[in-house]
């Protein structure tokens, strides 16, 4: 089970079609990759796994594989370009309000883990997989420090796509504390699928529940929203 569950590319290029033969195969390679190294830190752990083992299982070499991953720690946790993109793009579409572009991006990501689960032939080995995966990143330092890493890069894009449409700096306290808030709702999202993740729930039972916990913290955000007189308007 790989981290990226969801092809942000894909959401702003249209067809499928439109996707080149060169990009495809680095598109797979990538995935390949990212696949491989998930499976053998689930096994083995993170530490005990060489970068150079996984180019060996994939049959490539260690040079490739940071040509797709500027880091180990980034082959089973990583926000692509594309993925910052996109964020960028979705905060900054006219009449869409920052909260309900930032749940709308939630939800296309948790609808693409459920449908993950839903298509396992075994969807009780998927969940404990996905239980495991989970305990890995909690329980690796060098994993909980890239993903407070990944956490910045996105509060500093939504800040700067905040403050843009607001005409305010991107170092301003507001569209600060907002990209903050509204960031934050990926950890809750990411909590709560450790929280409710059960081998005796359904897919779609547990998908619920994620949501509901989501949409619980997007109120409190949306609250924080409209007591700023600057983004009044923007909730």
């Amino acid at each position: 089970m790989s981290a990226r569950t969801v092809n942000w590319a894909s959401r702003r290029t249209g067809e499928p079609g439109a996707e080149g033969l060169r990009e495809r195969k680095k598109r797979l390679m990538r995935q390949q990759l990212s696949d491989t190294a998930t499976e053998m830190f689930l096994e083995r752990g993170f530490d005990a796994v060489r970068v150079a083992e996984i180019a060996e299982a994939c049959g490539v070499s260690e040079k490739t594989v940071f040509n797709y991953f500027p880091s180990k720690e980034s082959l089973i946790l990583d926000h692509p370009d594309t993925a910052l993109a996109a964020l960028r793009a979705d905060l900054a579409e006219p009449g869409v309000s920052p909260a309900e572009a930032t749940l709308r991006i939630l939800a296309q990501e948790r609808a693409a883990v459920f449908s993950w689960l839903a298509e396992q032939e075994d969807p009780g080995e998927a969940i404990t997989k996905s239980r495991r995966f989970g305990l890995l990143i909690a329980t690796t330092p060098a994993l909980r420090a890239h993903r407070l890493e990944m956490t910045e890069q996105l509060v500093v894009v939504a800040a700067e796509a905040l403050a843009e449409r607001t005409g305010c700096a991107p170092e301003d306290p507001e569209p600060r504390v907002l990209a903050t808030a509204l960031v934050a709702l990926w950890q809750i999202q990411f909590r709560s699928m450790a929280k409710h993740l059960d081998v005796n729930r359904t897919p779609e039972s547990i998908e619920e529940a994620v949501a509901a916990d989501v949409g619980r913290a997007a109120r409190l955000v949306v609250a924080g929203i409209e007591a700023l007189p600057r983004f009044a308007g923007e909730a």
